[in-house]
């Protein structure tokens, strides 16, 4: 687009009045008319081809005023106005505004092209001299004019001229309007001159400053680019993507150097394995990168012949790429070199000085990269070395049930969390599901999560209840003086019936996957995070699987993130738990395995995600044959009063698994006192064990409920007959009046005190 020079036209004569003498004024022809009148026959007439006289400036600029009204005085110029122009190439125009008539001199016609052109183009007006121009300029000249006009100013602007064979030429114009005896716009006269050499030059310069501007740009987009690229991985792909301004490169690669020895990071541009030569191999000293890294300065090659000469000994393999010019950029950090940058190019060139620094500049921002970049992919492997160690390397395998497990990172460099989970194996054949998660997200979080998850693995493989094992675990925290504390679930499974009891502590509900498809939040009574209040007191909440149920833990890295709260999340979580799973026999692989993906696989799309994840699945599969074991057996705290309620609803349901809801009252009533009578006269531990046998159907398959109770006290149960205030004293006798047997049996230390029920077959 033409500008409007700043720079005022040619000087007046000296002597000349600037009222008469107008300052240089538009091209010929370039200004734009107002839209033109009608005119009277006789200016019509007055219409004719430019003069191809010496010039109008000299004495034969002949103003042309309408209306009859006498010219300025002013009109005439001095001799030496024309040798000066034609010295200078410099061409004049006269424009009549009133009649719409565009003259010049010769040198004029020629700066515009008119001594070439066709006269049937151009008829003298201005809209026809406007038809000559660029379509690009065309209106800006319009603009100009018609601006200088109405202020009777002057104006001035560069465009650009089409001829008939489509060449183009560049002119610039100055020129000021003249007004007549009453204040009106009468005539634009001034000057143009040939402006192509000068717009070339003006041009070089606007595409040298724009590229200039291109590559400062450049250089701060590459180097934030480069600040957020975290690991080395990050460093290569931004590096094999920059588009270098004005020096499109047709290869880039980046290696790092250790011992000598090159490291291919990133590469584009080359074919696979082009590079595999050079590929953690030692490179020699006559290779133009070690000569780079030995004295941490660039080196350029411009041509092959010099490539050749230079380094003959590597010209062979590197000639296989094709390339014609290279630039060996060292990655210098902390003033050690650390790897090298390589820019080549198929066609041989020079590089400028520019062009040189630019490159140079951009070795440095990758080397600054690069050696943050390695500093955090160390520490991160470190972090995350610490994390996997004290994380169980493998699930242990409980028949009955199946588990899966999942962990997702999210911190970088040393910021790892704390989260963790396990799978306990507990007495009895049952297991035991752990979920937690300390707070922070650093390696002290972590060290202290593994002492804690040992610790808690320790408590409930001795077979203490959940509530006693939560509670030891929160002493155990307080005791360490971390200020640190931690969330947690811990979940005993009976895998002989499908009986959960859960413990929550600070942390989320546990989820289940009915057998129906559906998924529901099961509600756990909870208490304080560990290590909060080393004398807290956990509840116990009871809740049953049946068979090809799924529960699933969880830390709160899967249910919260950035612009999601919690209750949106585990709406989520439900929605992804309860989608069909494949049947088993048509699955590849377990179909919990699956589930497991398909839950860590939607949270780590999320761009949100701020916390690490731990995810922990089991199914209760239930017994071969789908029935319960035919076995209960219970551990029960001489000390621990509650667990009696505990073991009668597990009773309850065993037996209704087993078939025998018949024998639920009874059984619960007669195992209530046995229980009672143990631990209220002893002072040790009783073992509850209920078993049903079942006869051969020739006779009717009959059950049989055998209940045991152990103790290790030498004292013997005496029947008593209580008064009917008594409060206490008839558990023999409800034994003896309810029973269908019972007894009382020595051990090698202790007793063990007996029922027996009889009924129907299995439901």
């Amino acid at each position: 687009m033409p500008t409007e020079p700043e720079s005022p036209g040619p000087a007046l004569p000296p002597g000349a009045s600037t009222t008469e003498q107008p300052s240089v004024p538009a091209p010929a022809g370039s200004a734009t008319a107002p839209p033109a009148r009608a005119k009277p026959p006789a200016q019509t007439a007055r219409r004719h081809a430019l003069r191809s006289a010496p010039g109008l400036a000299a004495g034969r600029l002949a103003p042309v005023l309408s209306g009859g009204l006498p010219a300025p005085s002013g009109d005439s110029v001095p001799d030496w106005l024309e040798p000066a122009m034609a010295a200078n190439g410099i061409g004049s125009f006269d424009w009549d505004i009133r009649r719409d008539v565009l003259e010049g001199d010769r040198r004029a016609c020629t700066i515009i092209g008119l001594d070439a052109m066709d006269k049937g183009r151009f008829d003298r007006t201005a809209a026809s001299f406007l038809a000559l121009l660029h379509p690009e300029d065309a209106p800006v000249v319009r603009r100009r004019v018609e601006r200088a006009v109405a202020e009777l100013g002057q104006c001035g602007a560069y465009y650009r001229t089409v001829g008939p064979n489509g060449t183009m030429r560049a002119v610039r114009f100055r020129g000021r309007v003249l007004a007549d005896a009453f204040g009106r716009a009468s005539r634009m006269v001034g000057f143009v001159w040939d402006a192509t050499v000068e717009l070339h030059k003006r041009d070089r310069a606007d595409r040298l400053a724009l590229l200039r501007e291109e590559r400062s740009r450049f250089i701060k987009e590459a180097a934030r680019a480069l600040s957020e690229a975290v690991t080395v991985r990050d460093v290569a792909r931004v590096f094999t993507e920059l588009p270098l301004p004005g020096l499109p490169p047709d290869g880039l690669v980046l290696a790092a150097f250790e011992a000598g020895r090159a490291q291919i990071l990133g590469a584009s541009g080359y074919r696979p394995g082009a590079l595999s030569i050079w590929d953690r191999t030692l490179l020699p000293a006559g290779h133009p990168a070690a000569e780079a890294l030995k004295h941490r300065a660039p080196v350029f090659i411009s041509t092959r012949d010099e490539y050749r000469a230079g380094y003959p000994d590597v010209w062979e393999p590197t000639s296989r790429n094709g390339r014609g010019s290279w630039a060996y950029l060292p990655l210098v950090a902390s003033g050690r070199a650390i790897g090298v940058c390589v820019v080549s190019f198929d066609d041989e060139r020079e590089l400028d000085a520019d062009e040189r620094t630019l490159l140079t500049t951009l070795g440095g921002l990758v080397a600054q990269s690069l050696a943050r970049a390695r500093l955090h992919d160390a520490e991160h492997e470190l972090a995350a070395g610490l994390q996997r160690v004290m994380l169980p390397r493998t699930v242990p395998s409980v028949p009955g049930v199946t588990t899966a497990v999942r962990y997702l990172a999210a911190g970088s460099g040393l910021q790892i969390g704390g989260d963790w989970y396990d799978v306990v194996p507990l007495p009895g054949g049952h297991v035991g599901l752990v979920i937690g998660d300390v707070q922070g997200h650093d390696v002290h979080a972590a060290g202290i999560m593994g002492q804690l998850r040992i610790a808690l693995r320790a408590y409930a493989a001795e077979g203490h209840p959940p509530a006693a094992v939560m509670a030891r675990a929160s002493r155990f925290l307080a005791d360490l003086d971390t200020d640190h504390f931690a969330t947690c679930t811990y979940a005993e499974v009976n895998v002989d019936y499908g009986v959960v009891y859960a413990v929550r502590a600070g942390h989320l509900d546990p989820v289940v996957r009915r057998s129906d498809g559906t998924a529901t939040t099961v509600p756990v009574a909870g208490g304080l995070p560990l290590g909060i209040d080393p004398d807290q007191e956990y509840r116990v909440t009871r809740f049953s699987l049946d068979p090809g149920e799924t529960v699933l833990l969880c830390t709160d890295g899967l249910v919260e993130a950035r612009g999601m709260d919690l209750d949106e999340g585990i709406a989520r979580l439900t929605r992804a738990l309860a989608e069909p799973l494949p049947p088993a026999e048509e699955a590849a692989r377990d179909p919990l395995e699956g589930l497991a993906d398909r839950i860590a696989s939607q949270a780590a799309d999320s761009s949100e995600r701020e916390d690490d994840i731990a995810l922990l699945l089991l199914r209760w599969d239930g017994p071969a044959g789908g029935l319960a074991a035919q076995q209960l057996r219970r551990r029960i705290g001489q000390a621990d009063l509650a667990r009696i309620s505990e073991v009668r609803a597990e009773l309850r349901d065993a037996l209704r698994r087993w078939g025998v809801a018949e024998f639920i009252d009874t059984a619960e009533l007669l195992s209530s006192e046995l229980v009672t009578n143990a631990i209220r006269h002893t002072d040790r531990d009783a073992m509850f064990t209920a078993r049903l046998y079942r006869g051969p159907a020739s006779d009717g398959g009959r059950a049989r409920l055998r209940v045991e109770v152990e103790d290790e006290s030498d004292l013997w149960p005496t029947r008593r007959t209580p008064g009917e205030q008594a409060s206490s004293g008839r558990g023999l006798m409800l034994v003896e009046a309810l029973a269908d047997a019972w007894g009382v049996e020595p051990r090698g230390s202790g007793k063990r005190m007996w029922f027996e029920l009889s009924g129907t077959a299995a439901a």
